[in-house]
């Protein structure tokens, strides 16, 4: 129960990664605010584990952030855990991509993260510790064909982490960005099932074809990304600061 008594905040906590990361800060003893925009899906986590309290956000929308972790602050304590997750993955190709598509991929994926680990911060005295994390992805580190506004979403996030880490130095607070490979989440299911519709694939070839994209060819659990968000949150990691951790089976190659 390391972080009891603690409050963690988890955007785009009641599905896949984000979810598996709220439940594993649950068990470790925080109390876990979980985000969202789809209340239903936060409700039916929330149901079976008590730590875990629910708050509708939408980290495209200023507003609903910023009054959001502050109201789950007041009810709960400064955000000691932030794990910034919440994003959205789309693909097409760059001359077909539109000004509105750019916009929507920067706002969710790159605006959201400043907003949220802003308004974090504030919820921090300068001698309180903290850990603020965000999912990036293996895209952060190399191109993605036909996932222009993806791939450069997640540098984006990268770079911020770097700068968040060297301008908050000498406070105990941490920034570092998780880069996971494929996981086998909702959105990777719904992609795999878009393949077979496009190119008449099988199921099993399909998803080859996307675990391919791990070093290893094996999709990721979502209890490997939980279990290093974890690790980062812990003591041990607390000279652990401006990293990118990189889960994908293997070394970064193109």
């Amino acid at each position: 129960m390391e972080h009891q008594g603690k409050h963690a905040l988890v955007t785009g906590g009641g599905t896949g990664i984000g979810a598996a990361i709220a439940v594993a800060l649950a068990n470790a003893g925080a109390d876990v605010t979980i985000t969202g925009r789809r209340v239903e899906k936060l409700a039916e986590l929330a149901q079976a584990h008590p730590r875990l309290h629910t708050l509708e956000m939408d980290v495209s929308n200023e507003a609903s952030v910023r009054d959001g972790i502050a109201q789950a602050a007041k009810e709960r304590g400064p955000i000691q855990i932030c794990v910034a997750n919440a994003g959205i993955a789309t693909a097409g190709s760059f001359a077909k991509t539109s000004l509105s598509d750019w916009r929507k991929m920067m706002t969710t994926n790159l605006d959201g993260v400043f907003l949220t680990l802003q308004a974090a911060l504030e919820t921090l005295t300068d001698d309180t510790p903290g850990r603020m994390i965000a999912v990036s992805s293996i895209a952060g580190v190399r191109g993605l064909k036909n996932a222009v506004p993806y791939t450069t979403s997640k540098h984006g996030v990268i770079g911020l982490i770097h700068g968040l880490s060297e301008e908050y130095m000498g406070r105990p607070i941490t920034f570092n960005a998780l880069c996971p490979g494929y996981v086998d989440t909702d959105i990777v299911r719904n992609q795999i099932t878009g393949m077979q519709t496009r190119f008449g694939m099988t199921e099993d070839d399909a998803t080859a074809r996307m675990a391919a994209g791990n070093r290893h060819n094996k999709l990721l659990g979502v209890d490997e990304i939980a279990s290093a968000a974890l690790w980062l949150c812990s003591d041990g990691a607390r000279s652990v600061n401006g990293q990118t951790i990189e889960i994908a089976g293997g070394q970064t190659c193109p």
